[in-house]
């Protein structure tokens, strides 16, 4: 099958076979400092790349390129292409802020580059005008409040179609890899590698499907599953955060003692729920914040994080009783995700919408659709289901889905995953593996958040990434470190 797909798809994509853009691949780079509060060592330019591929003598934009220099000219093998996730997530600083976390093999061998994705930060940024709570991709669902969800939905459609409709149908995965291999041609390059985080390994999955000659060696940290593209992710990080949240009561009911949430995982599990309907009934005020029921539920994904969401409900459960949380418990929610924030949050979410919706084949159009969805999952997932199944606003989207892209192929990569990541679960991970038939995968054992490398924590999946990015050697089979 893999073969098949590939002969399908390489000669209409592969950049060297598209004679219009041969002038796109010969144009001359104008490198400079990027930013006064960036280290001189990154340096900017544009890439200008068409539009629409599909008629490359029309409009055309610019792509903002980043890049930090091999350390050695001697060794150097060629370019590390980054991007950071999203989709929507500026990656124009990534080479300044992942050249510490790489071992110094690895700096010596490659030019570290960096880009902002068509439609994001200094590349064609597109901005639908969302209000605040607009920007927000995943709402619990009620009965009460279904109507206000579907209205929401509706307009954030309307809007993007109204303020950025000329671009939004080109703002795709594979139109992102397109501008990666005009990229790779710019630079001179005949190959590149590239490191990946979250929906950046889709991104990189799918440039190694249609570009698999022009593939290096390929890190995808923190894999999405192909095949869930795009409403079955967001479902599925759901289901991710039952299972983690059942083992957050099994660790504390084992420290009551420290914390006083339950002796067992049913006691902890009951003082939870019990912390909802309370704040359900009465928002909990904490450090002047106010949580209902819901608020303290949208914290799913921080329950991967046993050690730093415990002390958080522990404050809240105080703050309940009209108590001071215990000495030297943080009251914080944890941070979850490893992904860089967009300093524009509208162009961000504009873009996401533009890619989930765009290219995602799977989004029903009846609103009812989607209520009897999030009644089933949060049935079945009640701290978060209906977060990931409520109305979208892919229900209402304007442009018909183009393009979704197929990702069956033997490419090497190597996928690295922490056993608890609350974004892109383990399952996903193991669904990126099954779509790349020539990679490897190493499991952390463990392993909590979202990201191996590009959190900068030492990891045993360290020494894999280094080997296979320095000699090219991928672990012998698929492993589980700890």
């Amino acid at each position: 099958m893999a073969t098949a797909v590939l002969a399908a798809l390489t000669p209409a994509t592969a950049f060297a076979a598209q004679k219009p853009l041969e002038g796109f691949g010969r144009q001359q780079l104008r490198w400079e400092r990027c930013a006064e509060d960036q280290p001189p060592s990154l340096e900017c330019t544009t890439v200008r790349v068409p539009l629409d591929y599909g008629d490359p003598h029309g409009r055309s934009i610019g792509i903002a390129v980043s890049r930090v220099k091999a350390g050695s000219a001697a060794k150097r093998r060629g370019v590390l292409l980054m991007n950071p996730g999203g989709p929507g997530g500026p990656g124009l600083t990534m080479p300044a802020e992942m050249a510490p976390l790489l071992a110094a093999e690895v700096r010596e061998r490659f030019d570290l580059i960096g880009f902002d994705p068509r439609g994001v930060g200094r590349s064609a940024p597109v901005h639908c005008g969302l209000a605040l709570d607009e920007q927000v991709l995943g709402h619990p669902y009620s009965v009460e409040t279904f109507g206000q969800d579907v209205a929401r939905a509706r307009s954030v459609a309307d809007k993007c179609s109204d303020k950025a409709g000329d671009l939004l149908p080109h703002i795709t995965t594979r139109n992102t890899a397109r501008d990666m291999d005009v990229i790779r041609a710019a630079l001179g390059e005949r190959k590149i590698s590239y490191l990946g985080h979250s929906y950046g390994t889709y991104l990189g999955a799918v440039y190694t499907q249609m570009f698999p000659r022009q593939t290096d060696r390929f890190v995808l940290d923190s894999a999405l599953d192909p095949a869930l593209v795009w409403r079955g992710v967001l479902r599925g990080a759901t289901e991710a955060a039952e299972l983690a949240f059942t083992r957050w009561t099994e660790w504390a009911a084992a420290r009551d003692a420290t914390y006083g949430l339950g002796a067992t995982p049913q006691a902890v599990r009951a003082a939870f729920w019990d912390l909802v309907a309370r704040a359900d009934r009465m928002p909990i005020v904490l450090e002047g914040q106010s949580f209902d029921g819901d608020a303290i539920r949208a914290q799913y994904r921080a329950f991967v994080q046993v050690e730093a969401v415990t002390p958080f409900v522990v404050a809240l459960k105080a703050a309940a009783a009209g108590a001071e949380a215990p000495a030297g418990v943080g009251t914080a929610a944890p941070a979850v995700t490893a992904e860089a924030e967009a300093p524009d949050v509208d162009n961000a979410v504009s873009v996401a919408w533009a890619v989930l919706c765009g290219e995602g084949r799977n989004w029903p159009r009846d609103p009812e659709q989607y209520r009897r969805d999030a009644i089933k999952d949060r049935a079945t997932r009640p701290l978060a289901g209906d977060f990931g199944a409520n109305v979208q606003p892919c229900a209402f989207w304007k442009s018909a889905p183009r393009e979704a892209a197929v990702v069956d192929n033997d490419v090497d990569a190597l996928i690295v995953q922490n056993e608890w990541d609350p974004q892109t679960p383990l399952a996903m991970a193991e669904g990126m593996r099954r779509a790349l038939h020539g990679a490897r995968m190493v499991t952390v054992a463990g392993g909590e958040g979202h990201g191996v490398l590009v959190t900068g924590r030492p990891s045993c999946a360290d020494a894999d990434v280094t080997r296979y990015l320095t000699a090219g050697r991928l672990p012998a089979k698929d492993r589980t470190c700890s």
